[in-house]
């Protein structure tokens, strides 16, 4: 059988072989050696709050699963809506929304829409990978620009002014990013979206980890520097509903009109039930149940980040959000007389039985010396799985 050649472009999501790895070994050791520590998985050990599993449960007894519109409930994109205006001050009309089977559907979206054949989007190396094999399969090509610990693993705006090409069309930013959980400056990000402007091009902004933001500098929406900006979100992270499969675009108005035809033949509309749940995650009890599972994701980051220091897998950028570590592995390496972090987390895995994620799914600019953890898991696991790591390591 003949594949398709935009099939064979993408390469696997490492991320999940790992995690493939991780698990057969698990099972292989039930009953006998330590438990496996899953550290690999960028998934919030919390899930739906009680009101939201009460909406869906209400919405199933109703008989609520038809059709709803390719954009969403108005009800949703209008809470959506409410949101940015209570959390970041921002106007953003519910015309402006458009709600998706998920994040990755919204950029799906987004570069299908905006992307044409040979296009060229910047994307900073370490970024997500799913992000730059979006724009691969609209039969764009993701040109990853190298972004080290001295500009918080971000694009600058000299970055893209210099790389900026005659088949260049934008930017795709994360911010926070996976896998380093840090965020762009906000006025950094300012010079990126003026230079991409001038040259007619989009800015496309990967918000779902925004919620997740520990520190007030850099825990503000893209969207508040113009109509231009297209911003990708979730309710996966922030609002713990990852397997439910609901995400949202904030688009600029003539975009809308364009996404919601690509929507209608692609996928009808998201999970009908998914958004009537997440009605449910804008009420008063949910969101300060959101905000007390994010102080308690920054207490394990608090603990975390300063205890992978000390046993010499050592985080160069603190992160100010999302629930990643993204650290260099080097010391680790010759220690055990490893080449790269590829080995170093099959090592783990057997020798220590902690499964963390290696950095070759996220870019090529050095990716080999670094290992991404999630801390979306327990303090208690947590401390558990350095303590394991660090018998091996010192």
């Amino acid at each position: 059988m003949k594949i398709a050649q935009r099939a064979q472009k993408i390469k696997p999501f490492y991320v999940m072989e790992v995690a493939k790895a991780a698990s057969a070994l698990a099972r292989e050791a039930a009953g006998g050696a330590a438990p496996m520590i899953f550290l690999n998985i960028g998934e919030p050990d919390f899930t739906a709050p009680p009101l939201v599993q009460q909406a869906a449960e209400r919405a199933v007894r109703a008989g609520r699963s038809q059709y709803t519109d390719a954009t969403g409930l108005p009800a949703l994109r209008e809470r959506i809506s409410a949101w940015y205006r209570q959390r970041h001050g921002l106007d953003i009309a519910a015309a402006r929304i458009v709600v998706t089977a998920g994040a990755s559907a919204a950029l799906q979206l987004a570069c299908l829409a905006l992307i044409d054949a040979g296009d060229e989007i910047l994307m900073p190396d370490p970024s997500y990978p799913c992000n730059r094999h979006f724009v691969s399969a609209a039969e764009g090509t993701a040109r990853l620009i190298p972004c080290g610990p001295a500009q918080r693993f971000q694009l600058s705006a000299e970055q893209v002014r210099a790389a900026w090409g005659p088949r260049t069309r934008g930017v795709l930013l994360a911010s926070p990013s996976n896998p380093t959980g840090t965020s762009i400056d906000p006025a950094q990000l300012r010079r990126i979206h003026e230079v991409v402007q001038g040259r007619g091009g989009i800015t496309l902004v990967d918000e779902i980890y925004l919620g997740l933001s520990y520190e007030e500098r850099y825990g503000h929406s893209a969207l508040a520097l113009d109509e231009n900006i297209i911003s990708i979100n979730s309710f996966s992270k922030y609002f713990s509903m990852t397997g439910w499969r609901l995400g949202w675009l904030v688009l600029p108005p003539p975009l809308v009109p364009v996404v919601e035809r690509l929507a209608q033949n692609l996928y009808i509309c998201p999970s009908t039930l998914a958004q009537h749940a997440a009605l449910a995650c804008f009420e008063p009890e949910s969101l300060a149940e959101y905000e007390r599972r994010r102080a308690e994701f920054k207490e394990r980051r608090d603990w975390f980040i300063p205890a992978l220091n000390e046993i010499g897998l050592t985080v160069p950028v603190m992160p100010d959000g999302a629930f990643y570590a993204w650290a260099d592995c080097s010391a680790a390496c010759d220690k055990l007389g490893l080449k790269d972090s590829w080995r170093l987390s099959f090592a783990l895995m057997q020798q220590a039985h902690v499964a963390v994620t290696p950095g070759r799914d996220f870019g090529r600019a050095g990716t080999e010396r670094y290992i991404r953890l999630s801390t979306a898991s327990a303090l208690p696991q947590l401390r558990a799985a350095v303590e394991r790591l660090r018998q091996l390591l010192t």
